[in-house]
């Protein structure tokens, strides 16, 4: 199956360097089991943190799971290299932030929720545990530095090559 890339097109206001934070990020996931086409009904979540043994000997992954339907074990595993933030300079474009080595599990949707940061342009305040699944989000008025993502969309492609 091979990589696919998670992209952000987002509209950032007074921050930039929007990104998410540590080991323990959880990426909230749909996944779909490229045998039989089987989408999985909850949320699941893989974490750079994780790393489960594939049978036979072959390696490591973030999730190793086997399909509910056709029983097929599948994996998926986090880029960690590929982690990129999202910056002001991106506004209104698509950019990847993540990419995965699918074995089997293929991502279909993605649910950002708490453990993003950024930091404000000019102030350069670090805004921490940014929800995105808020509406607008906004940031740091208890500070006296204000900033707010505005819109957020995301969108998964398979050839990672590929920006749009």
């Amino acid at each position: 199956m091979g990589k696919i890339a998670l992209q952000l097109k987002a509209t950032l206001e007074n921050v930039t360097n929007l990104r998410p934070v540590g080991e323990d990020f959880r990426w909230y996931l749909k996944m779909k089991c490229g045998n039989c086409g089987e989408i999985s009904e909850k949320w699941q979540y893989i974490r750079l943190m994780d790393s489960v043994a594939l049978k036979g000997g072959r390696g490591s992954a973030s999730m190793v799971q086997k399909c509910k339907l056709c029983s097929r074990e599948n994996s998926i595993e986090i880029l960690s290299s590929t982690i990129k933030p999202y910056n002001v300079e991106d506004n209104e474009k698509f950019k990847t932030i993540v990419e995965f080595e699918c074995r089997g599990l293929e991502p279909v949707d993605f649910q950002p929720q708490a453990g993003f940061a950024a930091e404000g342009v000019e102030s350069r305040t670090i805004f921490s545990d940014i929800n995105l699944q808020e509406k607008v989000r906004d940031l740091g008025a208890s500070q006296g530095a204000v900033g707010h993502v505005v819109e957020i969309i995301f969108y998964g492609e398979q050839d990672s090559s590929m920006e749009r």
